[in-house]
């Protein structure tokens, strides 16, 4: 059994990616691991963090919004229990040396420093937080590097391609294939998508996710930001990187190799198996998940993405090629424009516009820190919300 005694940290431990996780830990110790949750985290679900903590007895949590840590406080008294707050609280934890495994389940860009603080303490990572590599991909892979860390993806897609390219060479990928479910909108009309509501665009056909997921893949960000995060992962060249429109989501990615095979790593739609296989890589144990059942498939469906309808994913390709401090324009953009959407102030469609307009003022460099995204992804969303809220 590949590595089975683990000490890790949750962040983000009462979302949806966090709450599976949970699910996935206690089906590994069933099963002869030995893992123990010694830090969970939590920005404003302050009950749910409760169960968890009575469950799980960690040695500490971190609550990342004031009132929502000011509450825990007045409502809950667990004995030995460590409350830290904020940001602060994150990265002090995720440098802490009693925990030896990150799972960051933080939605959007506050995923990026604990990430590199976790990474400097010489700890290995199961990733969902797409924005760390989007927008600091280059230096996230200099540091993996540096300090001899590894990072497991979480999300179906990229776990997918992991699986496929086990046992291959490098030199022998022709292309990687994501795939997509073309989300709520795939058979509306550009027109049609004007006027949809937030909760039509929440309404996923196949997966249950959070909110901003939910809408960027509505809006087909999401698979914009697997694309870029594929880069990095795989140390892949952009043009070797395509989307096909998969609307059943049981094939969840493939790799085409220079002789024409392909392999694809296919499974029911359940996060728990890429969940499980980022804390047994590369081994693999028995799961009471959901299995196939291919006679319930008499057909899997492809198609070509619509770039003109799905605007988001084709600036993520072009903010791809372009590299620089744009995907972080990009993301901190997509991040406060699907934050306007979700409270009623913008329309689905304008989310795209406020994208490239802010793509289109930014002045792009190459020659960039950690500080210089930082500043950026800072300047971007005030910048947009002293607009909105005027």
């Amino acid at each position: 059994m590949n590595n089975p005694s683990k000490k890790i940290s949750l962040f983000g431990s009462t979302g949806s990616i966090g709450c599976n996780s949970l699910i996935v830990i206690d089906s590994l110790n069933s099963n002869g691991y030995d893992i123990s949750v010694k830090y969970l985290t939590t920005n404003t679900k302050i009950d749910i963090l409760a169960g968890q903590i009575k469950k799980y007895s960690p040695a500490g949590v971190v609550i990342q919004d004031n009132d929502a840590y000011n509450e825990f406080r007045s409502k809950y008294d667990f004995k030995g229990l460590e409350v830290l707050q904020g940001k602060k609280g994150l990265m002090e934890i995720a440098e802490r040396d009693d925990h030896d495994f990150l799972i960051n389940a933080l939605v959007g860009f506050s995923g990026l420093e604990p990430t590199i603080k976790a990474i400097q303490s010489n700890k290995d990572i199961a990733l969902a937080n797409k924005e760390t590599l989007v927008v600091a991909g280059k230096i996230i892979t200099s540091l993996t590097n540096k300090f001899n860390t590894r990072i497991f993806p979480i999300d179906s897609e990229h776990s997918a391609i992991l699986q496929c390219l086990q046992g291959e060479d490098k030199k022998n990928i022709r292309r990687l294939i994501l795939t997509a479910s073309g989300g709520p909108f795939l058979n509306k009309t550009t027109e049609e998508m004007k006027n949809t509501s937030v909760e039509d665009a929440l309404s996923h056909p196949n997966w249950k996710m959070g909110k901003k997921i939910t809408i960027d893949s509505a809006t087909m960000m999401n698979k914009g930001l697997e694309v870029i995060e594929a880069k990095w992962l795989f140390d892949m060249e952009s043009e070797k990187i395509d989307v096909v429109i998969h609307p059943e989501s049981i094939i969840h990615s493939m790799v085409e190799f220079i002789d024409g095979s392909i392999k694809a790593q296919l499974g029911i739609p359940d996060m728990k198996i890429p969940i499980q296989y980022s804390l047994t890589h590369p081994g693999r144990i028995s799961s009471g998940y959901p299995k196939m059942d291919f006679t319930k498939f008499s057909s899997l469906r492809f198609e070509e993405p619509d770039l003109e309808k799905f605007k988001c994913l084709k600036i993520a390709y072009e903010v791809l090629k372009e590299e620089g401090t744009y995907p972080a324009v990009m993301n901190a953009a997509n991040e406060i424009a699907v934050d306007l959407f979700l409270k009623g102030k913008i329309r689905f469609t304008e989310i795209p516009e406020i994208i490239e307009y802010n793509l289109n003022n930014h002045n792009n460099t190459d020659d960039y820190s950690l500080e210089d995204i930082i500043e950026t992804d800072s300047q971007i969303r005030n910048q947009i919300l002293r607009k909105y809220n005027d």
